[in-house]
């Protein structure tokens, strides 16, 4: 390390060795390909997978909500007889879905004050014993009051893990896997509901509780592998280097895979507070307003539309009423359950192609073209909607298999790329909480109307829902296309570089910022040194 750092001139007065170092892992950043910055950083990859899975009880809890109306003997226990079949009321069904959602908005927005005060670690920790609790609830509840006890306040767990898993994995892992990483947090979004569609698949049509007990049974396996890790996880170096615990923070980041020997944690560490230096002047404190001045205005704006796109474009309906409305299109609810299997493959096998595209494409284009997809889609599936006859109404139902594939390779994995990236160090677990609350504001709202809009008691809208949807998507592409930079292959120096000079949007892309340059000086004076 010594001698790395007697080969690295100072160009700049006023800058240090620290500085140095810290422009030097900027620009070894830009030369990190995917595949050796896994090999080089096993164990942030390993923690990385740590977060996504937490993440899985999220997604879990969310699709569980939605797909118990498909299981006859829950409608059966909770609802009432309606024309010969029973039927969970709309009140209840906005009560079940649209509850925990508020709950989800309280606990990413407490998470993001928390996970600011006791790390990232110790707010899982709380939300863990929180799940716990909740998912017990579920399992033993035979009224509607305890059922819905439980789902709320699960909610508070779910809102507070999406938030402090985002945060953890954007905090550690290296530029290379940045996107691939916060896809991988879309696939546990489609995996959880995958294992739902599964066990519903296998226990749906059983004529006792088990019917949908299992699928809130099987919750405890998630929760159990998170709890048995957790003990075990490395805190943020971001957080302990916020809190000024810069001895603890290189603690982290060895323990995170970062090489004494060679001085890679060094180098790591003084990057770390060279970005929270130099955007400090544009956060003047850590509180949510920090997150509407200067700057940072525009960024989280920015950061957070994804999120909302994603609920004006139909994924409410496509997530939550699938399995009802295939039973309701003329599918046996056998036939039903295998549908949503269906649907969650296509699912996952989107996310993983968003894995290749989100770095070649890019996160703007990707965003954009496929909302505009995602439109196109939904207009189908309300045409054939008005048609009416059995046909059509399969037809739609395959648009919605088509729409979930669609929306998984986009806009539902670059959502949560870029909100990732464009939260400012600092900020950063207070903008996660921002999008994920706006997002299930949104949620709530579509949760506790859609039962109106869609059930045959009531408006009986079914697929002609994609012509609301629809209209509803084309001011979100006009927002995108004007608002929405590219921030692929940019480091969060740069990131915040661009912001603080009022970079417009179409120039991120192709803009050479100061760190870049700078960057690379260091980088040929090493190399210069090195050689002589």
């Amino acid at each position: 390390m010594d001698s790395e750092k007697r080969t690295v001139p100072v160009t700049h007065a006023e800058t240090t060795i620290d500085d140095q170092l810290g422009h030097l892992a900027n620009q070894e950043d830009h030369e990190t390909s995917k595949i050796r910055a896994i090999r080089k950083n096993p164990w942030v990859f390993a923690w990385c997978m740590y977060a996504v899975w937490t993440v899985l009880l999220v997604s879990f809890e969310n699709q569980a909500s939605g797909n118990i109306l498909g299981i006859p003997e829950f409608r059966k226990d909770f609802g009432t007889l309606y024309n010969g079949n029973y039927v969970l009321s709309a009140k209840w069904q906005s009560a079940f879905s649209g509850a925990p959602v508020a709950s989800q908005i309280i606990g990413a927005l407490a998470s993001g004050q928390v996970a600011d005060w006791i790390g990232r670690r110790n707010t899982i920790i709380v939300a863990l014993v929180i799940s716990f609790a909740a998912i017990t609830m579920e399992f033993v509840a035979t009224t509607n009051e305890v059922f819905f006890g439980g789902k709320f306040i699960n909610g508070f767990a779910v809102g507070t893990l999406q938030t402090v898993a985002g945060t953890y994995v954007g905090e550690i892992v290296p530029l290379a896997l940045r996107g691939l990483m916060t896809c991988l947090i879309a696939l546990s979004y489609t995996v959880g509901p995958f294992t739902v569609s599964l066990i519903v698949n296998s226990t749906g049509n059983y004529t006792n509780r088990w019917a949908y007990r299992a699928v809130f049974c099987s919750q405890y396996g998630f929760a159990a592998i998170s709890a048995i890790f957790v003990w075990f996880m490395p805190e943020s170096p971001w957080w302990l280097m916020s809190k000024n615990r810069s001895d603890r923070a290189l603690r982290s980041l060895q323990r995170l895979g970062y090489s004494s020997a060679t001085g890679e944690d060094v180098k790591r560490l003084a990057n770390i507070q060279l970005t929270l230096n130099e955007i400090r002047h544009e956060t003047e404190g850590v509180t949510y307003m920090e997150c509407f001045r200067k700057s940072n205005l525009r960024r989280t704006i920015i950061a957070v539309t994804p999120l909302s796109v994603q609920m004006f474009t139909g994924i409410v309906f496509a997530a939550s009423y699938s399995t009802y409305y295939a039973q309701l299109a003329g599918y046996s609810a056998d036939m039903s359950f295998k549908l949503q299997i269906i649907q969650q493959v296509l699912s996952m096998l989107g996310n993983v192609m968003s894995w290749y595209l989100i770095d070649k494409a890019g996160r703007r284009s990707l965003t954009i073209y496929g909302t505009v997809g995602l439109t196109v889609v939904l207009w189908v599936m309300g045409g054939l909607a008005v048609g009416g006859t059995p046909g059509m109404l399969k037809g739609t139902v395959a648009m919605i298999l088509v729409y979930c594939w669609l929306y998984n390779v986009t806009i539902g994995a670059t959502a949560y790329t870029v909100l990732i990236e464009l939260a400012t160090a600092r900020l950063r677990a207070k903008t996660i909480a921002i999008g994920l609350a706006l997002q299930s504001c949104i949620s709530l709202m579509w949760n506790f109307t859609l039962p109106y809009l869609f059930n045959p008691d009531k408006a009986n809208l079914g697929g002609k829902l994609g012509f609301i949807f629809g209209a509803l998507s084309l001011p979100c592409i006009a927002f995108l296309w004007w608002y929405q930079p590219e921030t692929k292959g940019r480091t969060y120096e740069e990131l915040d570089e661009m912001f603080v000079q009022k970079i417009p949007a179409r120039k991120f892309k192709t803009h050479q910022t100061e760190a870049e340059i700078k960057g690379q000086e260091v980088r040929r004076a090493s190399q210069v040194g090195n050689s002589l």
